[in-house]
């Protein structure tokens, strides 16, 4: 990671997608407060306070919004598009949408990683769809296609094609996907955001370089995972 992503992650603002649920949050904790400090002695209050702290907290890590800006003159570069943890490098069929084997590289989030899904490399989205499914484990295998997901497919200016799968797991039970059919895909910009852990796999040509290794930490719009041939 370079000196300049390093500082652009110090400026970190609330994600639009925890607003309203850290206001409602925030009202339940004032209420509850309220009302103990009008029926129970001050020292219960402040027990409450201490203790639903660090609830709050984590509340407010998980909506974080780091600001991030990844820079290249290389078109074919593949940048993560989560934090997390790589769990999955191999050819894999893909049935869905392109019905042969491609190389799978899969990153699970657990709930302490920003969960924002950044576009992993630039061109057009050719196609946009939903599913609902179970809320299986996500490190499972079968949790890419029996889980609630988002495939979103991506076409390079150079017509090379990328799939990128938003998979609900055993807690998220919301995915929120931006992009639409027909949307211009640039890097730095957000494809969408997955609330309560999950995962996000990508979907690549068998011959695409890979840079990150089994069990290697990526940082959202900051990790090369690989490079198009």
């Amino acid at each position: 990671m370079t000196l300049d992503s390093q500082k652009n992650m110090k400026h970190t603002r609330i994600h639009k997608e925890g607003y309203f649920i850290l206001l409602g949050f925030f009202v339940a904790y004032l209420i509850i407060g309220l009302l103990i400090w009008l029926k129970f002695y001050p020292i219960v209050f402040a027990v409450f306070a201490v203790l639903s702290l660090p609830a709050l907290v984590v509340a407010i890590r998980f909506f974080r919004k780091p600001h991030r800006i990844f820079e290249t003159d290389d078109p074919n570069l593949i940048v993560a598009p989560c934090d997390g943890v790589v769990v999955v490098i191999e050819p894999t069929d893909e049935p869905e949408y392109f019905g042969d084997k491609r190389l799978q590289v899969s990153i699970f989030m657990n709930v302490f990683n920003v969960h924002i899904n950044w576009y992993p490399i630039a061109g057009k989205v050719l196609k946009s769809v939903y599913h609902a499914g179970k809320f299986l484990a996500a490190d499972l295998p079968k949790s890419s296609t029996e889980n609630e997901r988002s495939t979103i497919v991506i076409e390079t200016p150079s017509k090379v094609q990328i799939l990128v799968r938003q998979i609900a797991g055993l807690l998220a039970r919301r995915i929120v996907t931006y992009a639409q059919e027909g949307d211009t895909a640039t890097l730095n910009g957000e494809l969408g955001f997955i609330k309560f852990g999950s995962r996000v796999d990508l979907f690549l040509p068998l011959d695409t370089e890979i840079y990150v290794k089994m069990g290697e930490k990526t940082i959202g719009n900051q990790t090369i995972i690989g490079r198009l041939k």
